[in-house]
């Protein structure tokens, strides 16, 4: 089977790849970054994106209204959308060709309340419709240029235009990309402390205890969803997982110092070779 590609304006390459276990791969210059089955939208592959999934079934029945910052394979969309009908969302992605290659292979549901907006996604935020402010169940961000997440969107201020669209009871969920120090997590998580006031980590133990370059989940708000019940989840995961939130997330921050737009820094780049 052929793989379609494009060349981004960025300069990267993305290319969909058909997988043996049905469905297909978005990887952008070598760096998986999503997963999707448009026959099976309810299926969640990647670890993280399990976790994310996690974290969105835990929140109140029925449909909500969602920003996604960063469109990937728009698995989370589409995720939201088959288990939550009736549910308005916003996807803003700073590549129009990517969403182009990926709409090719996987088109979206017919019917589906799903609107795209292109450019950056911090610049994009305050341009969103003025009715979603205050009323956002949940904002997604997952935003990567290659294997990187941009440092002025993991900031103190960023997060405090993020906090300006959610409802009273709404949530913010970050996927981070760390190393081995974890420092770079800290700081974010520090981050959404000081902004939402409730943090929570999800993440496999050994991702926790610094053995590997890989993900941490981060779930914040002015209250959490129901943590006992993600941490269920997690933990009948294919990969295990745990919530660390409250006593046990102040002792891994350990003082970390929040990010912010004057000393920010982008996510670390994955050694080569990291994903085969």
């Amino acid at each position: 089977m052929s793989t379609p590609t494009r060349r981004l304006s960025s300069g990267l390459h993305a290319e969909m790849r058909f997988s043996g276990s049905g469905g297909w791969q978005l990887v952008v210059d070598g760096t998986p970054q999503s997963h999707v089955d448009p026959e099976r939208p309810e299926l969640l592959v990647y670890e993280y994106v399990q976790q994310m999934g996690h974290v969105i079934d835990a929140l109140p029945p029925g449909p909500i209204t969602a920003v996604h910052l960063g469109a990937g394979a728009l698995t989370l969309p589409r995720y939201i959308d088959a288990t939550r009908r009736g549910s308005r969302q916003q996807v803003i992605e700073l590549e129009p060709l990517l969403v182009e290659l990926v709409r090719e292979v996987a088109p979206l549901p017919r019917g589906a309340s799903m609107r795209v907006r292109y450019g950056d996604a911090r610049e994009q935020l305050g341009r969103l419709p003025a009715g979603l402010r205050g009323a956002v169940d949940l904002v997604v961000v997952d935003v990567f240029s290659g294997s990187q997440t941009p440092a002025h969107v993991t900031t103190v201020e960023f997060h405090a235009l993020v906090r300006e669209l959610l409802a009273p009871a709404g949530v913010v969920v970050v996927n981070i990309a760390d190393d081995r120090t974890l420092s770079f997590a800290k700081r974010q998580l520090a981050a959404l402390h000081e902004v939402h006031g409730e943090v929570a980590a999800l993440a496999d133990p050994g991702m926790l205890k610094g053995r590997r370059f890989g993900n941490v989940v981060a779930v914040a708000g002015a209250a959490l969803p129901d943590i006992d019940a993600i941490g269920r989840a997690l933990r009948r995961d294919p990969l295990p997982g745990k919530v660390v939130a409250g006593a046990e997330l102040r002792r891994f921050l350990g003082g970390a110092q929040p990010s912010r737009d004057a000393d920010a820094t982008p996510s670390p780049a994955p050694s080569r070779g990291i994903f085969g």
